[in-house]
């Protein structure tokens, strides 16, 4: 039977990248899953999930530039919220990841790491994690 993990993440700035990876790891630990397929997902609209470099924090710090270049928040939008640039960038990132389970761990490279990626921040966010054997 597949497990389901939810926890909460509240974020501290509009844009951020924040590690969930030790949780998402315990949720494995937790699923007891020898092999098979890990899913993270953020049921969020102006969020999303990641994997990326986890070593050098300037890699983060470029990654948001990055997105505030490509997507400016002064851009005329027609949604009047004023975050319409959180949505587009929720929509490039993606709202899952999905992660191969071996020997009841997650296969990322040496480097890597698992956010949540924050773009309409400060707020509290939710993330799913479903492992299933396969």
């Amino acid at each position: 039977m597949p497990a389901t993990t939810t926890f909460e993440i509240k974020t501290s700035q509009r844009n951020e990248m924040v590690d969930i990876t030790a949780r998402v790891k315990a949720a494995v630990r937790t699923a007891g899953v020898e092999s098979g397929l890990c899913v993270v997902f953020c049921p969020h609209t102006t969020a999303g999930i990641a994997v990326n470099e986890n070593t050098d924090p300037d890699v983060r710090t470029d990654v948001l530039a990055a997105y505030r270049r490509a997507v400016p928040r002064d851009q005329g939008f027609a949604h009047d919220e004023g975050n319409s640039d959180a949505h587009t960038m929720s929509v490039l990132t993606g709202a899952q990841q999905t992660l191969i389970v071996e020997h009841g761990k997650l296969l990322l490279g040496h480097w890597q790491a698992i956010y949540l990626m924050e773009f309409d921040g400060p707020r509290g966010r939710q993330v799913h994690v479903k492992v299933a054997a396969g």
